[in-house]
C-alpha cells in the first residue's frame, strides 16, 4: 500500500481489496510493515496514523511528493516504533496481499513475534502460467504459496478456482493446507453520470494491457471487421487500462494507426470515467487466458453490463451463468458475438440482460460476514 501510494500508481484490484480491509479491521489494528531489511510490528499509535494516511481518497493524493513528505514526517516523528521489537501476543496477522510472501525469513520472523497469519491468496497464475508472467516470477511466486501455506493459521482465497489450485500446489509440494475459506470480494456498482452518446456500437477491455489479457485476438477481431467491406463502419473498441508487459506487439498495432479509429486507447481511468464508458457500450470483453477472480467481470454485471469473456473456470464460477463465454482461441466466435451485441435489437444481448436481472453481486458485508466467522473458527 505503500509502495503504490509512493510511486503514484492508481489502485488496482488488489490494492481495493487492501483498503477494504483497512477500513474494516485498522480501528482495533496495529499495522505490519514489510521492506527489505526485514519485518516489523508498528506501534497502536504508529499503525492509527499510518492507516488514516492511506485511507485518504486518492483524489487527495494528486500529488505524489504530498504523500512522501507525510510519510516521511511521520516516520521521522515514530522513528523509535520502527524498530522489530514488538511482541504479537498470538494474535492473527491479517496479510490480504502477496508483496513479500517471498522472504525467506518471514516465517521465521512469524513464529518469533507470536504472530499467526491468516493470508489472502488472489491467485496462482505466475506458477499455473509463467509464460505471462515477468521473468522470475515463477520462482518467487511459488516461494510466496509455499510460506503462505506453511505460515498460515488459515487461508482466505478470493474464489473458490484459487482454492483448488492452491490445493493443486500443496499437494505437489507434499504441504499440507491449512484451513481455508472463500470470500468473493464486494463490487459496488458503477454509477455513470453522463454516458457519451455513441456514433457506433461500443465495446469495452478493462484491465492492464499485458500479454495475459489477450488484447491481441481482440485487434485481430477489429482487424477482420475493419476489412469486411460489407459490414459497414466497424463498432468501436475502447481499451482501459495502462501499459504493462508482454504486449510489444498489442503496442506497436496500437500506435500503428492501423484500426482507423475503431480502436481507442483509452489509459487507466477513474471510477467515475469508467462508469460513463462502460454505461454507453453493449458488453464488457474479457478474453484472458488466466485470472484468479476477474473484477472487470463483476464489476460489469453489476453496473447491467453484458460481458463477453474467455470460458474460465474462475467466470463460470463467479459469472454466476449470466456471461456469454467463449473458447479463448477461437477468433471467429469472438468475431460473431461481437457481430451479433452490436445489433439493435439484439438477441444475444437481449438474452444475457434477462440472465442478468438474476446476478446478485457480492458485497463487502458478506465478504468479511464470511472472513469474521472464519477468524473466529480459527481463534480458537
Amino acid at each position: 500500500m505503500i509502495w503504490r501510494r509512493w510511486s503514484g500508481t492508481r489502485a488496482t484490484g488488489i490494492d481495493r481489496i487492501c483498503q477494504a480491509w483497512i477500513q474494516r479491521y485498522a480501528h482495533t489494528s496495529q499495522a505490519v510493515i514489510i521492506h527489505r531489511r526485514g519485518q516489523a510490528i508498528l506501534p497502536f499509535g504508529t499503525s492509527q496514523e499510518l492507516f488514516a494516511l492511506l485511507m485518504q481518497p486518492e483524489a487527495e493524493w494528486a500529488d505524489v511528493m504530498h504523500f512522501r513528505i507525510a510519510l516521511a514526517t511521520l516516520a521521522l516523528r515514530r522513528i523509535g516504533g520502527l524498530r522489530d521489537r514488538l511482541d504479537g501476543g498470538g494474535r492473527v496477522w491479517l496479510n490480504p496481499g502477496h508483496t513479500g510472501l517471498d522472504s525467506p525469513y518471514l516465517l521465521s520472523w512469524a513464529q518469533r513475534r507470536n504472530i499467526r497469519p491468516v493470508h489472502l491468496v488472489h491467485d496462482l497464475i505466475p506458477i499455473t502460467h509463467p509464460q505471462f508472467c515477468r521473468e522470475g516470477e515463477l520462482d518467487r511466486h511459488r516461494t510466496r504459496m509455499r510460506i503462505a501455506v506453511q505460515s498460515a493459521a488459515g487461508i482466505v482465497a478470493n474464489s473458490a478456482h484459487t482454492i483448488e489450485t492452491l490445493d493443486e500446489f500443496a499437494a505437489a509440494e507434499g504441504l499440507q493446507m491449512p484451513p481455508a475459506v472463500v470470500a468473493w470480494p464486494g463490487t459496488p456498482a458503477l454509477m455513470p453520470c453522463s454516458p457519451a452518446k455513441q456514433d457506433r456500437p461500443v465495446f469495452v477491455i478493462l484491465g492492464t494491457i499485458e500479454g495475459r489479457k489477450n488484447h491481441n485476438l481482440l485487434l485481430e477481431v477489429w482487424g477482420r471487421l475493419i476489412k469486411d467491406p460489407g459490414a459497414g463502419p466497424p463498432p468501436r473498441l475502447i481499451i482501459v487500462g495502462r501499459r504493462g508487459w508482454q504486449a510489444d506487439e498489442v503496442f506497436a498495432q496500437i500506435d500503428s494507426g492501423a484500426f482507423a479509429g475503431a480502436v481507442r486507447e483509452a489509459g487507466p481511468l477513474n471510477d467515475q470515467q469508467l462508469a460513463d464508458v462502460l454505461a454507453g457500450s453493449r458488453a464488457l470483453l474479457f478474453p484472458s487466458f488466466a485470472e484468479g477472480y476477474g473484477i472487470p467481470l463483476v464489476e460489469a454485471l453489476a453496473s447491467g453490463v453484458p460481458v463477453i469473456a474467455s470460458d474460465l473456470p474462475v467466470f463460470r464460477e463467479i459469472g454466476q451463468g449470466v456471461p456469454e463465454l467463449l473458447p479463448v482461441d477461437d477468433i471467429a466466435a469472438w468475431c460473431q458475438a461481437v457481430v451479433d451485441y452490436s445489433q439493435n435489437p439484439s438477441l444475444r444481448r437481449d438474452a444475457q440482460l434477462v440472465r442478468l436481472a438474476d446476478f446478485v453481486a457480492p458485497d463487502w458485508d458478506s465478504h468479511f460476514g464470511i472472513i469474521d466467522n472464519f477468524l473466529s473458527a480459527v481463534g480458537r
